[in-house]
């Protein structure tokens, strides 16, 4: 038996801990034999990894299926396989170039002919803390980053999808070396034991509590942590694009995975005088093939009996306080057979409910009426900073103030979560919505030692640094930083009026 499969086998979480515990000093040994995989290596890496993704499409689907009740077949190949696979072809196309040290300036007067370079060094043995919404794509995702850093990667899955957990633990087994990549299962126990190892590095998806919960543990042992978590993602609507195709389109994100996605729209800003006009095109896209989309194959379910219960809740609370909430599938309802819900708009919610204090992760969606632009952007900017932020607008100066004057992890104009599917574009939060960034060539610099190298060359002046000082080194220092030149240009940059 490997020690990833006593790992995957053991029955209670202390079993579990104590192979986990023997699985990381292996993965620290080979590691330490073996620090710095070349450029051949990591690329046969990142194949096996797409390979593993291609050869096992019918295996993730029935996983999927099985741990969410119902999932589309289209939406396990784009988001859970597509997803991981274009990044990780990426990174075998580009890991040559990202293998490069980059050279960095140096004042020749100082240093001469010395060099200087950032070289990226493989940070060691990393974990990843994969989250059930999105079980392969959030652990594929960041391992194919690992891997093209020159990394060993230990994976664990969520207790919430243990189907997922299962086939992911196969996939790696049969894929990868016992010690270079490994998964463990398991419930909070192992949790709370996975974060107090010492990591080289530590990424962890999921929701904000739980994070700052992580990063302390991770801090008790100085390990650096990526926090990819969530928030309120607003969509805001200027007044030149409540129109049928950005609507549609916008309901059409929601519809994935039924809300369950953190970058996913949790509430709508619409101009007041537009909002009847919102809700009847809203309506009017759910006419057609998604009349009754909550009881059709396409339409996931929510991923436990608890999270169901939960936006049941949100949606009776809002309807308690006297809110508006429209259904927009009128054909569809709950089922709590496959925990299938309709996804309904909540008009015009007062603040205080839940629905607008939580992150939803789920099919609904309040919509907000505003009266001022401006006021919106401070009362989003008074808020937490959200990991995503969306814009529906034709006018480009108004694309750029949202830009300058509001904060999030992402941005995107005119769509909604696109900034998640780039796989050469770095992807995180910013503030309580997360920490870090993977995703192409910022992932592989996430889990990288940018180490700074510097190489001695003839004619520096290096020594000038070294005592004893005297008269004869405090002329080679004017020397070597033109100190009243320096001061004279200085001088002209702060003179008055430069500056308003």
């Amino acid at each position: 038996m490997s020690a990833i499969t006593a790992l995957h086998n053991s029955t209670t979480d202390t079993d579990a801990i104590a192979s986990l515990q023997k699985s990381f000093a292996a993965h620290k040994q080979a590691f330490l034999k073996h620090p710095f995989p070349d450029l051949k290596e990591r690329r046969a890496h990142l194949y096996a990894l797409a390979d593993a993704l291609l050869g096992n499409r019918a295996r993730i689907r029935e996983a999927l299926q099985s741990d969410f009740g119902a999932h589309p077949a289209a939406a396990a190949d784009l988001a859970e396989i597509g997803g991981p696979l274009a990044r990780t072809l990426a990174a075998a196309k580009h890991v040559k170039r990202w293998m490069r040290p980059e050279r960095r300036s140096v004042d020749l007067l100082s240093f001469g002919t010395s060099k200087a370079q950032i070289a990226w060094q493989p940070k060691g043995v990393t974990g990843i803390i994969a989250p059930w919404n999105f079980p392969i794509d959030l652990s594929f995702g960041p391992l194919c980053d690992m891997l093209a850093a020159g990394n060993r990667v230990i994976i664990k899955m969520s207790e919430y999808a243990p189907a997922c957990a299962q086939a992911v633990f196969e996939i790696i087994d049969r894929t990868f070396a016992a010690d270079h990549v490994a998964v463990v299962n398991g419930g909070v126990e192992l949790g709370k034991a996975f974060t107090a190892l010492r990591w080289d590095h530590l990424l962890y998806t999921g929701n904000p509590e739980v994070g700052a919960m992580v990063a302390q543990a991770a801090a008790a042992n100085l390990v650096p942590v990526t926090l990819e978590l969530g928030g309120k993602c607003p969509a805001i609507f200027a007044a030149d694009s409540v129109s049928a195709a950005h609507i549609t389109r916008l309901l059409g994100v929601k519809l994935v995975k039924n809300g369950q996605m953190c970058i996913s729209i949790d509430y709508c800003l619409v101009p007041r005088a537009q909002l009847d006009r919102f809700v009847q095109l809203a309506q009017a896209s759910f006419s057609g093939a998604l009349k009754d989309y909550s009881r059709g194959a396409d339409c996931t379910g929510i991923i436990s009996s608890r999270h169901y219960q939960r936006q049941q809740q949100l949606l009776d609370e809002a309807r308690n306080a006297g809110a508006r909430i429209v259904q927009l599938d009128q054909g569809g309802g709950a089922d709590p057979a496959t925990r299938r819900l309709p996804v309904s708009l909540v008009i015009d919610p007062d603040p205080g409910l839940r629905i607008m204090k939580e992150e939803i992760f789920g099919p609904i969606l309040p919509v907000v009426p505003y009266d001022s632009l401006d006021d919106t952007l401070a009362a989003i900017n008074r808020g937490e900073r959200p990991l995503g932020l969306y814009l529906y607008t034709q006018d480009a100066a108004l694309v750029d103030k949202v830009r300058r004057e509001t904060f999030s992890g992402g941005y995107a104009v005119n769509v909604c979560a696109a900034q998640g599917a780039v796989a050469d574009m770095g992807f995180g939060g910013v503030g309580r919505s997360g920490s870090g960034r993977h995703h192409g060539i910022d992932g592989f610099r996430e889990f990288s030692n940018p180490r700074g190298m510097f190489v001695m060359g003839r004619g520096a002046s290096f020594d000038a640094f070294i005592p004893p000082y005297g008269p004869r080194k405090y002329r080679q220092i004017e020397q070597m930083f033109g100190l009243r030149r320096l001061q004279l240009r200085i001088g002209r940059w702060l003179r008055p009026g430069r500056f308003i």
